[in-house]
């Protein structure tokens, strides 16, 4: 990257930046990542993305935003599933079957309760 010579050269980089951060923003009242790395797929982490899918269509919830990632480097959890509501900190819960990611979408998603017993702590 080339040296910033004045003020304005300045502005003009943190607004691009600026620009970027929000451009990776999702909107959404919910976003809910799942990891789809290999280690993960071999668990069952496509049956856990379908259960939270068809579990989103059956409640209607157009405002939650479903993603899938690679690895997380935490592949003893696999499945994983990250949730973030709002401007809150992400929750990673841990070795999320079907059922249980039902469970995190009926009580994290819908009702703003953490699961705290399948929460991977970091």
């Amino acid at each position: 990257m080339p040296a910033v010579k004045s003020l304005e050269e300045l502005k003009q980089l943190r607004d691009k930046a600026i620009k970027r951060r929000k451009a990776k923003k999702v909107s959404g009242r919910a976003q809910i990542v799942v990891g789809m790395s290999t280690c993960g797929i071999a668990v069952g982490a496509r049956e856990t993305m379908k259960a939270i899918l068809e579990a989103i269509g059956a409640e209607g919830s157009g405002d939650v935003v479903v993603k899938q990632t690679g690895c997380t480097g935490l592949c003893e959890w696999e499945p994983i599933v990250e949730v973030t509501m709002g401007d809150e900190p992400k929750v990673t819960y841990g070795k999320v079957s079907p059922e249980r990611a039902r469970e995190i979408l009926r009580e994290h998603v819908m009702r703003g309760k953490v699961l705290s017993e399948f929460v991977i702590s970091r």
